[in-house]
C-alpha cells in the first residue's frame, strides 16, 4: 500500500512491503510443524520492520530516548505453518492516539495466500526513564507520521 506520510516535516510517497520469512528447521514443533512461540517473534520483526518503513528505526528512536513498550498481544491461529515455508506478514496500524498505538498482522502463505494467522499487538511510549510520554507533544512529525498511516 502507497502511503502519503510527512517525516520529519517532509511529505513522501513510502510504499510499505510486507515482512517476509522463510521457516526453518529449527522453528519446528515435534509434530513437524511451527511452534507458536515463534510467531511472536515474527510479529516483532514485521513491527520493526515497519517502522524502518517509515523512516523510525529502533535505533533511532533509542537515539531519540522514545521506548515502545508492549500493553497487551494476541494471535489466532488458522493453519499450521510448515518447513521450507515463506509467510509473509502484512501490518497495518489500527489505532493510534499519541500515547499508545496498535498494530495489527496479517500471517499468510507467500503462494497460496492462505492465512495461517491474525495477530494485534499494542504498545505505549515511554522516555527512558519510563514514563509515559505523547509523541505529540514531543515529537509532533512522528505523531503526524502515525496518524496518517492509520
Amino acid at each position: 500500500m502507497a502511503n502519503e506520510i510527512a517525516i520529519n516535516g517532509t511529505y513522501r510517497n513510502v510504499e510499505i512491503s510486507p515482512y517476509r520469512h522463510r521457516v526453518r528447521y529449527h522453528e519446528l514443533d515435534a509434530q513437524g510443524m511451527v511452534h507458536p512461540s515463534h510467531y511472536m517473534n515474527w510479529i516483532e520483526n514485521a513491527r520493526l520492520d515497519l517502522l524502518e518503513q517509515i523512516g523510525l528505526g529502533l535505533k533511532q528512536m533509542e537515539n531519540m530516548e522514545i521506548l515502545m513498550l508492549m500493553l497487551s498481544n494476541s494471535i489466532e491461529y488458522y493453519s499450521p505453518v510448515k518447513f521450507d515455508d515463506t509467510i509473509v506478514i502484512g501490518t497495518k496500524v489500527t489505532s493510534y492516539d499519541g500515547k499508545q498505538i496498535e498494530i495489527a498482522y496479517r500471517i499468510f502463505d507467500e503462494k497460496t495466500g492462505e492465512n495461517y494467522a491474525m495477530a494485534k499487538s499494542k504498545h505505549f511510549f515511554t522516555n527512558k526513564s519510563g514514563i509515559p510520554i505523547s509523541l505529540g507533544r514531543i515529537y509532533p512529525e512522528l505523531d503526524t507520521t502515525f496518524f496518517e498511516m492509520k
